[in-house]
């Protein structure tokens, strides 16, 4: 009898955490969209800058001048100057918001970002043969994805590609490999991911996927070449002088680096050189059986833990892999863990209040936790066929 009350409790407080976590963020979320005070402080700016200067045909690396935009809307002294370091081949994706004034172009971009969240969840959803349970909010409450779209990062675009890929890779692989341009805005989040998939490729003969990658970064590199044919040589210079081989960069990676030796930036690539090695083996020894749904997952939760650089609200891409946990497992209690962790990220974002950077410290620990939740769940994985009609 306690131990039943004990249990109810707990369910009470971690419902009570999540409930006021997600109210907080999406209160953020809508402020950050629409308040003239916070518009400034979203990453968001950065993408709508580097659009003003496109459609002015001006280079859209220019420190001086994007510096003067940032301030201009308030974006924090704090900082130096923000550039956007997706590669080139992104800048079709801005272009058109240095036509929009800056509220109706963040708010134009935040309806964007939950657009590729809302119909990624809603593809998994489906691709899980459409369960009558409530395990598909764990996707659309997930902390780094919100925080991604308070933010006005890419990331989401990128779980977007991620989702096409796996729903169509069997059935039409030519709009699969499409599909993965959006991947290309974060390629350094899938170096495992993307390994294994050339390999599979090679195996299957499956070059209708890669013709289609292909052709849409081709169309990419002319609509760059057509807004800025300059693009490459100035995004080579900003590298160079941006500077953020200095930055403090919150993951493993980064971790691993500032432990050994802080100026040897070459060591934050040594932990995605060993998960690629990992990928090939893992994928050759399952090659026979492999399932991208499946099996992906596991390289894209290994992936982001290695990857070079990575930023809390880039685990998004992980939804795929969580909600394929979420709907094996057959314990409440794993659910409601991941539920609490996810709240916990998003508790966490409220530090920023005290400390700029307190938030990036306070989430260090969820790199590990995804892939330790994720293992969790399939070892408590229901061993009974998956139905529409299973409950939660």
């Amino acid at each position: 009898m306690l131990r039943k009350s004990l249990r109810v409790i707990v369910n009470l407080l971690i419902a009570t955490i999540c409930g006021v976590a997600f109210g907080g963020v999406m209160q953020g979320l809508v402020s950050s969209m629409i308040s003239k005070s916070l518009l400034g402080s979203r990453d968001f700016v950065v993408f709508w800058a580097t659009g003003q200067q496109l459609v002015h045909h001006a280079n859209p690396y220019d420190p001086a001048t994007l510096l003067q935009i940032e301030r201009g809307v308030g974006f924090s002294s704090d900082y130096a100057v923000m550039y956007m370091r997706n590669l080139p081949t992104a800048l079709p994706l801005v272009y058109p918001l240095g036509w929009l004034g800056l509220q109706a172009a963040s708010i134009a971009w935040t309806v964007l970002l939950l657009g590729c969240l809302y119909f990624s969840v809603l593809m998994l959803w489906k691709m899980h043969g459409r369960p009558r349970n409530s395990r598909h909010w764990l996707g659309y409450s997930f902390g780094p994805a919100l925080i991604s779209a308070i933010a006005g990062q890419t990331s989401l675009f990128a779980l977007l590609g991620l989702v096409l890929f796996l729903r169509l890779h069997r059935t039409r692989p030519f709009a699969a490999g499409l599909s993965l341009w959006l991947c290309m805005l974060k390629p350094q989040l899938f170096l495992p991911f993307g390994l294994a998939l050339l390999a599979w490729i090679v195996v299957t003969r499956g070059y209708r996927l890669l013709l289609g990658t292909a052709t849409a970064l081709a169309a990419s590199c002319v609509l760059t070449y057509l807004i800025d044919p300059m693009a490459w040589t100035q995004y080579l210079q900003m590298v160079r002088r941006s500077g953020i081989e200095s930055e403090f960069i919150p993951c493993l990676s980064g971790l691993l680096r500032n432990w050994i030796s802080p100026g040897s930036v070459w060591l934050q690539s040594v932990p995605a050189i060993v998960a690629c090695g990992w990928a090939v083996r893992y994928y050759w020894r399952r090659r026979l059986e492999w399932d991208w749904q499946r099996q992906g997952s596991m390289l894209m939760i290994v992936g982001l833990m290695t990857a070079p650089y990575a930023w809390v609200y880039d685990a998004c891409v992980l939804i795929p892999a969580l909600l394929e946990g979420a709907y094996a497992t057959r314990s409440r209690t794993v659910l409601l863990t991941l539920a609490l962790l996810s709240a916990l990220v998003e508790v966490a974002l409220g530090a920023n209040l005290f400390h700029r950077t307190a938030f990036y410290y306070w989430t260090l620990w969820t790199w590990p936790a995804w892939l330790a939740w994720y293992l969790w769940a399939c070892r408590n994985a229901s061993t009974r066929p998956k139905t529409a009609a299973q409950g939660a």
